[in-house]
């Protein structure tokens, strides 16, 4: 129990660092300098205004210094943050996999909300993901050999869809940062989390994109970017993968 309150505690803090990064990173700003400010007024902010979901409580979701309104992605971050560490840990329990797949998951995070955004999956993400599984790979539970094999299935499928979305339609669909962001999942989670993840997230993708591009009244196409769903259709295999499989073919049993 008392590893778990440390963990959330971190957890938070770390989302905290995380909101950093998905702010500036697609702006091409450094992550650590300069300190932490008001993007309204660009007042530093305190320490003690920046505590994890405490300080956006009191201030009731205001800066101290301009009263801009702050975003409530700041502390939903936060929250993810801490409940994918513990969560993490649960699973897991305090090994060395924990520490690389709450990394991972970090990851994702930040590359969900980027991709919200802006509709970009930054390389440093997909292609440093995949270089940083391979060498850590071995001290998770899959095989280096399943985990070459995700990455190639993993990029080789969205490939194909790409291509014959363009075949089909003359249209171009998916971009190629959802090919990249698989094919590091699949290094992560191997062939068979690969699989999970494109019918995970098409399913859930299918569930919210329909009804938001109805809502926007746009196509499907532009309802909303495919690496959110991707990220969390992995995150879902690596937490429940196996009672979540056992639990559909027991439906169609």
């Amino acid at each position: 129990m008392i590893w778990a309150v440390f963990v959330a505690v971190a957890g938070l803090f770390i989302g905290s660092f995380l909101n950093v990064c998905i702010y500036r990173i697609p702006r091409d700003e450094s992550v650590i300098w300069p300190a932490s400010h008001c993007p309204g007024c660009g007042e530093k902010i305190k320490p003690w205004d920046n505590i994890p979901l405490v300080s956006y409580l009191l201030l009731r979701g205001r800066c101290r210094g301009c009263s801009e309104r702050i975003s409530p992605r700041y502390p939903l971050v936060e929250a993810l943050s801490a409940l994918l560490a513990v969560s993490l840990l649960y699973r897991f329990g305090l090994t060395v996999s924990f520490g690389i797949y709450y990394a991972w998951a970090c990851v994702l995070l930040v590359i969900t909300f980027i991709d919200i955004d802006y509709q970009i999956i930054p390389d440093r993400f997909s292609i440093g993901g995949i270089i940083a599984g391979l060498v850590l790979v071995y001290w998770l539970p899959v095989t280096y050999r399943d985990a070459l094999i995700g990455l190639v299935l993993g990029a080789g499928l969205l490939t194909a869809v790409i291509y014959g979305y363009y075949f089909l339609t003359g249209k171009q669909g998916m971009g190629g940062g959802d090919v990249k962001l698989l094919g590091m999942i699949g290094v992560f989670t191997g062939w068979e989390g690969v699989l999970f993840t494109i019918f995970m997230g098409s399913l859930i993708g299918t569930m919210f994109g329909i009804p938001w591009a109805f809502l926007r009244k746009k196509d499907l196409k532009a309802a909303i970017p495919f690496g959110p769903f991707l990220a969390l259709g992995a995150l879902i295999y690596v937490l429940w993968g196996t009672q979540t499989i056992d639990w559909y073919f027991g439906l169609l049993g």
